[in-house]
């Protein structure tokens, strides 16, 4: 059965990621909300090169959230816009609709009101929702209990423009328990889409691994595998880590 997705974002990173879902078989993008009011009412698979009407375009400054998803039902939300979106889409929540977040900057506050949303729908949090850095997460997380007194360093490269440290890689040192000032190296050069290396250093040898994001199409395949993933699970708050751990149980078993 087609899902209905909506998307929240279509800057650099969700134009993309609503290409990646129009691509999509089974998925129907059925709207975008952005925070301009640029091209608000035309249909985004126009805007992207397709010629059929998917994705109509609506304005976070004109749009009344109080009605919005009773009159725009969709099975799942998939949010890569900003942290303020979040309160947005809080009505969304107790009318079952299913969200994907994949923002980066969340303070504590927009957090905790994400994981409060919880309480009403199923949400899937990943402040980088590619398949491969989940991976990255869950296989240094195993390697660090294999070898626990293991030196370990964190280095995040990404295009010249980005400011501060990614939100992916002070991820990777909270699951690994490092510190965050200490251990994490950030280098600024050129176009680099994200690349996070994670490196091992034992007496005898170095571990080191490593993914690179080469297009931000990694981005929308990652959130369509989330939301294939959370449409089927109850209320509650999830990780994309517990979604790529759920298919090595399967291959376990």
């Amino acid at each position: 059965m087609t899902k209905k997705v909506g998307l929240f974002g279509f800057g650099r990173t969700g134009s993309v990621v609503a290409k990646e879902i129009i691509n999509e078989e089974d998925m129907n993008l059925q709207w975008v909300v952005r925070k301009s009011n640029k091209n608000e009412g035309e249909y985004a698979s126009h805007l992207l090169g397709y010629e059929h009407d998917e994705g109509k375009i609506f304005s976070s400054e004109n749009a009344d959230f109080n009605h919005f998803f009773d009159d725009n039902w969709v099975d799942v939300i998939i949010d890569f816009s900003n942290s303020s979106s979040v309160y947005e889409y809080k009505n969304a929540a107790t009318r079952g609709i299913r969200i994907v977040s994949a923002v980066t900057d969340y303070s504590q506050d927009d957090l905790e009101r994400l994981m409060e949303l919880s309480n009403e729908t199923a949400v899937l949090y990943s402040p980088n929702i590619t398949l491969g850095i989940n991976f990255l997460i869950e296989a240094c997380k195993l390697l660090k209990r294999i070898a626990p007194n293991a030196d370990i360093e964190i280095v995040e490269e990404h295009f010249k423009e980005k400011e501060n440290v990614s939100g992916t890689a002070l991820r990777i040192a909270e699951d690994l328990d490092l510190d965050k000032e200490k251990n994490i190296n950030s280098i600024r050069v050129g176009g680099i889409v994200g690349s996070h290396e994670v490196i091992f250093g034992l007496p005898n040898q170095t571990i080191r691994i490593k993914h690179e994001s080469l297009n931000r199409a990694a981005f929308g395949q990652g959130a369509i595998f989330a939301t294939k993933w959370v449409i089927n699970k109850d209320k509650g708050f999830y990780r994309m880590e517990e979604a790529i751990a759920s298919q090595w149980s399967k291959i376990n078993d």
